[in-house]
């Protein structure tokens, strides 16, 4: 028998290190070429490690929540034979990796380490059941198999991932697989009766993306002094507009939101006031004042608050910003999102929907120097010099880092967007 070596790969350009957030197999457990083995995340995108071997996990270099860099030895497969099909493995791993599209992230090929004669050899034992044609251990079945999205999704529907059935490798629960579960009428878990004293406490440990939105909090709130300012929007004619226009669009257009309408209107904003599109590195002291308006979108997922971006918002119009707004939503709600598709937005806007409140103080997106915030429309008794109308009054809550953006421009920088929404006709003439 030999060993196979699994390292951790090379999960993206500049990367040192990965957090792990997910194991599939244990020591003991029988894995097949192209199985999962683990789910690492850096900077928000999620790579799934698979095993480019046959054979028995014997060792596991981590536990879930460590930080593992990049080359540092993952996990150790007991093959058939010396170990000497190992580079032959690799290269095939590595270009089934290249022919995949992209789905959370590249993943790169695991590397392996030279041939090693194994001390300790697995103790025999019947063949495992198969699972959609793979074999897994017994106790593995007792758990269904299904990433921390899925997992997420289940419990907030109320579903036992034990009666979905698989259609991913060894049997993995995917989104379709419990959109599928859930369509044919499934009844969530039903709830014990009665009231119960309960005295339990769960400690969670904080991993994989929630640990990542915890650091970027705390760097922003740490290191950025804001500043928030808040304005009401009368959205009445735009509501209008954006009810004719969804009423009038093309079979293969999307429905239209507020978000497009404010994302053409910042654009336009920008242009008079370019110093909020910019970036602040304060360590070297410089600012970047972007020609380009990239903007992040922060966007609730079933794993937690994600910011994909929509690039070169200048160059889009209404509709093109809404398609590429739903792209990007899909993408981020089923986990698919690109690391590119993650990183280098320009300024952001943070928006609840119908949960948007009254007022917000959104967190700036280090190291950017602006975001926008969109709060709840409601209609509201406005005074028009002779009677109160009902009007549909929308606020935006705006953050600024005030080392960069002094008040006046940013209060200057708001109205402009104010008037803009508010005469919806000018978003659309050229400047």
């Amino acid at each position: 028998m030999g060993e196979f070596v699994i390292k951790m790969p090379d999960v993206g350009e500049g990367v040192a290190e990965a957090e792990l957030v997910e194991w599939h197999v244990k020591p003991g457990d029988p894995v097949r070429e192209d199985m999962i083995l683990a789910a690492v995340m850096t900077d928000k995108a999620t790579v799934e490690i698979p095993s480019p071997v046959n054979g028995t996990v014997i060792w596991l270099g981590a536990e879930i929540g460590d930080t593992v860099a990049v080359k540092a030895p993952l996990v150790r497969i007991e093959i058939a034979g010396e170990g000497a099909n190992a580079p032959a493995a690799e290269e095939k791993s590595a270009a089934k990796a290249e022919d995949k599209p992209s789905a959370k992230a590249e993943t790169p090929a695991a590397q392996p380490s030279q041939p090693a004669k194994v001390e300790a050899k697995a103790e025999a034992k019947t063949p495992a059941p198969a699972r959609n044609g793979v074999h897994v251990a017994p106790e593995r079945l007792e758990k269904a198999l299904a990433s921390p999205a899925v997992r997420q999704r289940a419990r907030e529907s109320g579903v036992d991932l034990r009666q979905v059935t698989g259609t991913g490798p060894a049997g993995r629960i995917t989104h379709d697989d419990l959109d599928l579960f859930l369509a044919r009428g499934a009844q969530p878990v039903a709830a014990p009766a009665g009231l119960v004293r309960k005295t339990a406490v769960d400690e969670i440990k904080v991993t994989g993306l929630r640990r990542r939105i915890a650091e970027k909090m705390t760097l922003s709130t740490s290191r950025i002094p804001h500043i928030t300012y808040v304005e009401e929007v009368d959205m009445t004619a735009l509501e209008d507009l954006r009810t004719m226009m969804n009423r009038d669009r093309k079979p293969d257009q999307p429905k239209l939101t507020i978000l497009p309408y404010l994302m053409r209107a910042m654009v336009r904003a920008i242009a008079d006031l370019p110093g909020v599109n910019s970036t602040f590195d304060d360590g070297a002291g410089i600012i970047s004042r972007h020609h380009a308006v990239h903007i992040g979108i922060a966007t609730q997922t079933p794993a937690g608050l994600t910011v994909p971006v929509v690039r070169h918002a200048e160059a889009r119009g209404i509709w093109d910003c809404a398609v590429e707004l739903n792209r990007l939503a899909e993408a981020a709600r089923t986990g698919t999102a690109t690391r590119d598709e993650l990183t280098g937005s320009t300024i952001t806007i943070s928006s609840l929907g119908a949960l948007g409140g009254i007022v917000s103080t959104p967190v700036i997106n280090h190291p950017e120097v602006a975001i926008v915030g969109v709060n709840k429309l409601a209609v509201r008794p406005v005074w028009d010099g002779t009677q109160f109308v009902p009007r549909k009054i929308m606020n935006l809550s705006s953050s600024f880092d005030h080392r960069v953006i002094d008040g006046w421009d940013a209060a200057t920088f708001v109205q402009r967007v104010k008037t803009l929404l508010e005469t919806p006709a000018l978003i659309f003439v050229e400047a």
